[in-house]
């Protein structure tokens, strides 16, 4: 090692110890000071959602690779890092390429009928309070020639992360099971408070490693980014950063209607991921493999799905499956003598829906809704208010729909006939040709 590098290297061993001295806030501010990104990334690198064979199992080796040398997995003989909740439809895997090579991961986890990973042993009660949808920030990896706060996937894998929880996935609240040691990053830079409770001593997900529950509220993130980065200089302000830059490394999903999910996986991919290349399904409880058919409830999925356990095990299936949405809407009576009630809906089933209004709705009542299904189709139906939750101020309520009209029909049937973004975009094309 040359002089001058080993002199470098004492240098940063002695000021890591000595912030490790400063009291947690003035250290944070310190972290605060020395944050830095680069306003114009390389072109090489693109971010978007993993969605082939290749970029799933690059994904996949990348964090196990990860997970081995942190000791946060055993090692594998497939070389990947699979788990049953990568088989959801409503989790996301996004990646970070360059020059075509996948150099970074990271899984958002939406809650399922197998709940969240950070649920076996940090409490969530105080997140699911509040008003919002709960996402899992879940099995982020970055390749040793790429880590490192300053270097070129850190922080656009985050703003991507951001951006596709806020715009594309109606999350409001973050939840994550980290390391103690990579705590201070996300406390001190984006502002993540710790849930309740102590530190986990052994957190079976993570190979017995040791882990901190930590939430953060993305509806209040933008103030909190402004107070404390908004008078910073350019590559320093990460309010600046995450909130108004547009980063054209991006690459947001194209969808066709206002779903809130972009499932990737196809019978294939299934079969080949979680019964060829590992032994996740053939590993899983009788429980969590009835679940599991609930989910994937089309015969298309059933060849590939884990056997069902007996007869005597059983679990209760809603009626009509929901499906999670973001739909604007109004509701009017009928003959116009009310003023109109906005309304966003979150899931729709056959044959009714939920929404949030900030006004009350009356119960029993027929109603008048116009509900904007996607981008150039709106539906018009009769409905009543049969079910009503108060939250935050606003009102939730659950409607039963009289008759569902074409719109309608073809639209929940498109979500039921499709599991993948591209199922779905194929089969609601019908929309833009029956106008024509």
């Amino acid at each position: 090692m040359r002089p001058l590098q080993f002199l470098r290297n004492i240098a940063s061993r002695i000021g890591r110890q000595a912030l490790k001295m400063l009291p947690r806030r003035r250290r944070y501010r310190v972290f605060r000071h020395f944050a830095l990104y680069d306003p114009a990334p390389s072109p090489r690198l693109v971010l978007k959602i993993a969605e082939t064979r290749e970029e799933l199992e690059s994904c996949f080796r990348l964090l196990h690779d990860s997970y081995v040398a942190e000791g946060f997995s055993a090692r594998d003989p497939s070389g990947l890092r699979v788990t049953i909740y990568h088989a959801l439809p409503t989790t996301t895997m996004l990646c970070a390429k360059y020059d075509g090579d996948v150099v970074g991961t990271v899984s958002l986890i939406r809650e399922s009928a197998l709940g969240f990973p950070i649920q076996r042993i940090f409490d969530l009660t105080s997140v699911r309070v509040k008003r919002g949808k709960i996402a899992e920030v879940s099995a982020l990896a970055i390749h040793p020639d790429f880590r490192g706060m300053r270097g070129p996937v850190f922080f656009p894998l985050l703003k991507f992360l951001y951006e596709y929880c806020t715009s594309c996935f109606d999350t409001r609240h973050l939840v994550m099971a980290v390391h103690p040691r990579h705590l201070e990053t996300y406390e001190s830079l984006l502002f993540f408070r710790r849930l309740s409770g102590s530190t986990v001593a052994h957190y079976d997900f993570a190979n017995g490693a040791p882990a901190v529950g930590a939430t953060l509220d993305l509806k209040h993130a933008p103030e909190i980014l402004r107070k404390h980065y908004g008078t910073r200089p350019l590559r320093r302000n990460l309010y600046h950063y995450f909130v108004a830059m547009r980063l054209p490394n991006i690459e947001m999903p194209a969808r066709r209607f206002y779903t809130t999910n972009d499932p990737v996986l196809t019978p294939e991919l299934i079969d080949y991921f979680f019964n060829v290349r590992t032994s996740v399904f053939a590993d899983l409880s009788a429980r969590k493999k009835t679940l599991l058919h609930q989910i994937y409830d089309l015969p298309a999925y059933r060849r590939v799905l884990p056997r069902l356990p007996d007869t005597e095990y059983t679990v209760r299936v809603r009626q009509h499956r929901r499906f999670s949405v973001k739909c604007p809407g109004r509701l009017t009576m009928p003959d116009g003598s009310d003023s109109a009630i906005s309304m966003e809906i979150s899931e729709v089933s056959r044959y009714g829906f939920r929404a949030t209004t900030r006004n009350p709705v009356k119960p029993d009542t027929w109603l008048l809704a116009a509900i904007q299904v996607g981008r150039q189709e709106t539906s018009l139906l009769q409905v009543r208010c049969v079910q009503e939750t108060e939250l935050e101020g606003h009102h939730r309520y659950g409607f039963q729909i009289g008759e569902p009209d074409v719109v309608w029909r073809k639209f929940v049937n498109a979500l039921y006939d499709g599991q993948t973004h591209d199922d779905l975009d194929n089969a609601t094309r019908f929309l833009t040709r029956s106008r024509e």
